[in-house]
């Protein structure tokens, strides 16, 4: 496997943002955000925010990882999406919230909920990882159309 180049990275990271806002509105709406700031000992929304928008830039330049060796880019999403749902809300923050995993309740409606976030937030990240990918062939074209 080699690890995505400089410019995958920075696909990545961008789709990790815009996914991030994105799924932060969502988990906002649902008051979320203030379960993030929770696993750190703090009532603060601006500090969830900020965990949430670090972790969503680390999950995005982990989706543009997992492309390396699954190269389906949807393919590639639904794994990541599912992936990250798992660690994240099923073991991690449960964990970090001293309630132990979520992985026995992990069919119940409000985990089913989540499963679906995360996969929306896997697909904003594909979708703007795909949408620079083709920006770049048309620049390079472009490119080689005025130099030949």
């Amino acid at each position: 496997m080699k690890f995505p180049d400089s410019r995958m990275v920075s696909y990545g990271i961008l789709g990790g943002v815009i996914g991030g806002i994105l799924f932060g509105i969502l988990m906002q709406m649902q008051g979320m955000i203030g379960m993030i700031a929770a696993m750190i000992g703090s009532e603060s929304t601006v500090v969830g925010w900020v965990i949430h928008m670090i972790i969503s830039i680390i999950f995005g330049i982990s989706f543009v990882a997992v492309t390396s060796f699954i190269h389906n880019l949807w393919a590639a999403a639904v794994v990541f999406g599912i992936g990250i749902w798992v660690v994240g809300p099923l073991v991690i923050m449960p964990l970090a919230l001293g309630m132990g995993t979520m992985v026995a309740q992990a069919f119940a409606p409000e985990q089913m909920m989540s499963l679906a976030t995360h996969l929306f937030f896997a697909f904003v990240v594909a979708v703007t990882v795909n949408l620079l990918k083709r920006n770049e062939k048309a620049d390079e074209k472009e490119f080689t159309l005025k130099t030949s």
